[in-house]
């Protein structure tokens, strides 16, 4: 039989740059094609030569369209790769949306950065331009799920089942070689504001499993009561209620917190910012894609006329300058670029600003820094003072924690020969490794950034 080959390309020992190259004689298939986040030495990778040349590459197999995910699409066009991206219908239309905004933030901050002379980089280079991005997205090919669709690998298919985690976010089944090949993607939860609870692989010869929250389980919060609190305190205050949000389904579940509170009169009326244009442009998603995820008509009508949406970059700074207490809630979710980074240039050195973190902070990113109690945080090329105050919460987390993903691995009626961690900080992945071996036998392997594994 033809010996298949893995390569761990990304998210291995790490929770960023998801690429996994799976081969064999006669083909290769890579599964998701993420962009490195946080750390600087992560980040290098980015503009890493590939091992491989991409015109070498059959196709992509897209899990969901978070960055971490797909973000290094572009420079994989550009450099050669010719083949189909396949995703489910919303996994795609947000990857465009994401991509776009990518190319974006890089362009503008390397025009910054060559403006005000804060590179190290004569002439700072994004790492790719919107017409990368033009030039990646005829190759989408978008999938049903449920169905077996066959690759351009003689003999090899992949079958895609919804899993919880944001819109049109999946779990793959690769069949190849005769062996059967899951790809978790990142597990969501089995009670979800916005989303269905994942659906659950039948078997696997070889297990990667996404490890993000392998060493925890989230609390128990009653999350609206939190945030009642929190805007309470920020009138109190006069001050800034900052809640730095992923654009993909975490934006739009806070936003309909924050309508349920209107509407049950638990808060206050006082101007709710929405400041994130990805995110917005995710939003109308859900009204295109009824059928991915929970969240009623009605209340998707009402999110829409209820808050402040801002569009133009000069409608942030009017909600900056906006004397009253005020909630503003603007990308990115690690605070990693994106709108955020101007609230917080002005407001983060103000004792009457409240900064509410949701969720996963990478390794190395700011988020993580201020969960960590950085005192300054260095932002367009300058240090801010922090005297905000920091808040952190994870009961929102789109990611299965520990115990979630023990019960998607349940219903499987057999045990992997080959279980992988990935997705997930090494401390996170030994723990999950641990957990597994206790309670079921199963052996599991942590994989290094850059390993290749035969079966």
């Amino acid at each position: 039989m033809m010996k298949t080959e893995l390569r761990f390309w990304g998210a291995a020992g790490c929770v960023t740059g998801s690429k996994y190259l799976i081969s064999n004689q006669q083909g290769r298939i890579l599964v998701d094609c993420g962009l490195f986040q946080g750390l600087k030495s992560l980040r290098a990778l980015n503009r890493a030569s590939w091992e491989i040349p991409p015109a070498d590459i059959a196709a992509v197999v897209l899990t969901h369209g978070h960055l971490d995910h797909v973000g290094l699409l572009p420079r994989l066009v550009r450099e050669g790769f010719r083949g189909k991206i396949y995703g489910t219908r919303p996994t795609l239309a947000i990857a465009r949306i994401i991509l776009e905004d990518s190319a974006k933030i890089q362009m503008e901050e390397a025009e910054k950065a060559l403006k005000e002379g804060y590179s190290r980089h004569a002439k700072p280079e994004p790492l790719y331009s919107l017409e990368d991005v033009a030039n990646t997205l005829p190759l989408f090919s978008s999938v049903e799920t449920g169905e077996w669709i066959a690759l351009p690998v003689p003999g090899w298919r992949v079958r895609y089942t919804p899993n919880g985690h944001i819109l049109g976010s999946c779990f793959i089944e690769m069949d190849a070689g005769g062996t059967r090949v899951v790809f978790s993607g990142d597990i969501g939860r089995r009670e979800d504001l916005l989303l269905p609870p994942p659906g659950r692989p039948r078997r696997a010869d070889v297990l990667l499993l996404e490890s993000t929250y392998g060493n925890r389980l989230h609390p128990d919060l009653d999350m609206e009561a939190e945030l009642a609190a929190q805007i309470k305190g920020t009138i109190t205050d006069r001050g800034t209620c900052i809640i730095p949000s992923f654009a993909v389904e975490r934006l739009q579940a806070i936003m309909l917190i924050l309508l349920k509170l209107r509407q049950r009169n638990r808060i206050p009326r006082l101007p709710v910012y929405i400041d994130s244009p990805m995110g917005t442009n995710v939003f109308e998603l859900f009204g295109r894609f009824p059928n991915w995820h929970k969240l009623s008509r009605s209340d998707f009508q009402e999110m829409k006329r209820e808050f402040l949406i801002v569009s133009d970059y000069s409608e942030t700074w009017k909600a900056i300058d906006d004397p009253r207490p005020k909630v503003v809630v603007a990308g990115s979710g690690m605070l990693s670029g994106g709108r955020v980074l101007t609230y917080l240039a002005q407001l983060l050195d103000r004792e009457e600003t409240r900064i509410l973190l949701m969720g996963y902070q990478a390794e190395g990113t700011r988020g993580r820094n201020l969960l960590e109690g950085a005192r300054e945080l260095k932002i367009f090329g300058k240090y801010i003072r922090v005297a905000a105050g920091i808040h952190h919460y994870e009961s929102l987390s789109a990611h299965a924690d520990q115990e979630e993903i023990l019960w998607w691995t349940a219903g499987m009626e057999n045990q992997p020969g080959h279980i992988f961690l990935v997705h997930g900080e090494p401390t996170a992945a030994d723990a999950l490794r641990v957990k597994l071996f206790a309670e079921r036998g199963w052996v599991a392997r942590i994989p290094n950034l850059g390993e290749s594994v035969r079966f």
